[in-house]
């Protein structure tokens, strides 16, 4: 088993990485985090605000900054690398981002990794493997092909293949974690269920995109976390885990179980353009995870994960509000 100490976090500030951070500075007090993020739109300094300075630092930086990354790898005993460009629309707008930091800043960080002898995970997604058929009962597992469909899962699948060939060709210690759709406090109003609930709350009708049929397979963001800490701590170098919940809901049930929390009747939306080649279904098999690592999800019940996330957005309008009348408008643009 491997304990390590003295960790850093890339994209420490985004939704999925300040989850991380958190749960790590909660659930194991004798590890330090080390944050690197670029506080891009995404990254916000607030998500890991309050936590103790001697558990938590932020450094502000590029996972492209090879300069910087040889000033503070040395003396770590692992990279998790979460940042990431991630928002399938804005790839379709702009896909040059998302080749810089997903590909060139994941071989920045491999490079960092096999110079200092830093233990490496590599956080990706579900979105590799391009999507299923509505009616297939298949699910994605660790021998899946790839079959990216956007600019975003296609620099995914290239910066999962990097990690592949550093293990195999020079000995880094590396793993890799491809994750379904997450949910939880600190995500962006970009993203589908925290544009709806903020929504709501705003007192706009929601928005549907196409006929509200593409499945996803949803997890609290918090299990996400507890899965990566096993991989990293539990998971054999060379390895791929994919991490899921059983959550498949397609996007018409999510939107209405947010309008049930609400009181609102469950037609109470708008339907918007859909976006350009969206994937029908995503799908995980956790089963290697679970059989390997003995890892299980807690938060099983949707609905009350769900009313949690709705509690804090809630709570937290300060949080978001700055951010949402841009991106409706970006939206609107697009005819969404």
């Amino acid at each position: 088993m491997f304990e390590p100490t003295n960790i850093i976090v890339t994209g420490g500030c985004g939704f999925i990485g300040s989850n991380f951070v958190h749960y790590v500075v909660r659930e194991h007090p004798g590890v330090h985090v080390t944050v690197l993020d670029k506080l891009t739109y995404a990254g916000n300094p607030e998500n890991i605000a309050g936590l103790p300075e001697d558990r938590a630092e932020l450094v502000v930086g590029d996972v492209c900054d090879r300069e910087l990354l040889d000033r503070i790898v040395p003396g770590h005993d692992a990279i998790v690398h979460y940042a990431a460009e991630s928002h399938n629309d804005n790839s379709i707008a702009d896909p040059e981002p998302f080749l810089r930091t997903n590909v060139e800043g994941t071989y920045a960080l491999l490079e960092a990794a096999r110079k200092h002898g830093v233990r490496y995970h590599h956080i990706s997604t579900d979105e590799v493997y391009g999507d299923l058929a509505l009616d297939d009962p298949a699910r994605f597992t660790e021998e899946t092909p790839y079959r990216p469909s956007s600019p975003y899962s296609s620099t995914k699948a290239s910066s999962d293949l990097l990690v592949r060939a550093w293990h195999r060709t020079f000995g880094v210690r590396a793993t890799i974690s491809n994750c379904s759709n997450n949910y939880g406090p600190y995500q962006h109003v970009e993203k589908f269920i925290p544009r709806q609930i903020t929504n709501l709350i705003g007192g706009v009708r929601p928005k549907l995109y196409g006929d509200g049929l593409n499945v996803r397979d949803w997890i609290h963001t918090d299990d996400h976390s507890s899965a990566v800490w096993a991989v990293l701590t539990r998971g054999r170098a060379g390895e791929t885990y994919l991490i899921g919940a059983d959550g498949e809901k397609n996007n018409i049930t999510v939107l209405r179980e947010i309008l049930k929390a609400f009181g609102r009747d469950e037609d109470d939306f708008d339907w918007v353009r859909d976006r350009p080649g969206h994937d029908r279904r995503y799908a995980i098999d956790s089963a290697k995870l679970r059989r390997e690592l003995g890892w299980e999800p807690a938060h099983t019940d949707f609905a009350e994960g769900l009313a949690e996330t709705i509690r804090w957005y809630r709570e937290n309008e300060a949080w978001w509000r700055p951010a949402k009348a841009a991106t409706e408008a970006r939206y609107a643009a697009q005819g969404q």
